[in-house]
């Protein structure tokens, strides 16, 4: 539901640089957030971003953090240490970059 989505998170590295299909996937994302008015923030370091999320809860396996939306939180979920982290993160990168 885009009404619910705060912003999007897109992260690459640079060996992603080369992948079509997954240049061809941001695409989309990027049109379908242009599209629904959703703020989007790239980052550079997928790595970084893997360890702020941490792994996925059911496997123990790293996920797959090429894009993230960040849904709007209740009031009192602004103030959880993991979305404090990912927007720490993603106001580095916006300087950064």
């Amino acid at each position: 539901d885009p009404d619910n989505v705060a912003f999007c998170v897109l992260a690459t590295d640079e060996e992603d640089e080369g992948d079509i299909a997954l240049q061809i996937h941001f695409t989309l994302i990027q049109a379908f957030c242009c599209e629904n008015d959703i703020d989007i923030v790239r980052v550079n370091d997928v790595g970084k971003l893997a360890a702020i999320v941490g792994p996925s809860e059911e496997s123990g396996e790293p996920r797959d953090l090429h894009c993230i939306l960040i849904t709007n939180p209740n009031e009192d979920g602004w103030k959880d240490p993991a979305l404090e982290k990912l927007n720490s993160f993603c106001e580095e990168s916006r300087n950064l970059n």
